[in-house]
């Protein structure tokens, strides 16, 4: 792998969060932590082109994940990010549904090691 690859996650539970972080210690990867959708709007629409792939959790306190979704895919920038629903449960029907928003595919909570680099690599090689 060359350069370090940034990967935003956007998840309200800090622990969601650290997982997520302490599986990436000591690979090419950089992470870039948002707590609320509002908030990862607002740093998509500063850093958004550095970005190589989003993790965004589907319920949020502010706004729900495919809210933001359409949002981000919404804006030219944003188009061709890969954006991971990272969700505790997936129902019948509701890949169709996240899927129809606009993610590329879904992780599920709690996720492992194998399912996360699996995930990254099918992604951002």
């Amino acid at each position: 792998m060359g350069s370090k690859k940034n990967i935003l996650i956007c998840d309200d539970k800090v622990m969601n969060r650290k997982l997520i972080e302490a599986m990436l210690i000591g690979y090419a990867y950089t992470l870039i932590e948002t707590e609320s959708g509002l908030e990862c709007l607002d740093v998509m629409q500063r850093i958004g082109d550095t970005v190589d792939l989003i993790l965004l959790d589907i319920n949020m306190k502010d706004m729900s994940g495919i809210d933001v979704c359409r949002a981000l895919r919404s804006w030219s920038h944003c188009n061709k990010i890969p954006i991971i629903a990272y969700t505790a449960s997936v129902m019948r029907g509701e890949r169709e549904k996240y899927l129809a928003a606009g993610f590329d595919e879904i992780l599920m909570k709690p996720t492992t090691d194998n399912d996360l680099f699996t995930m990254l690599n099918t992604f951002i090689v």
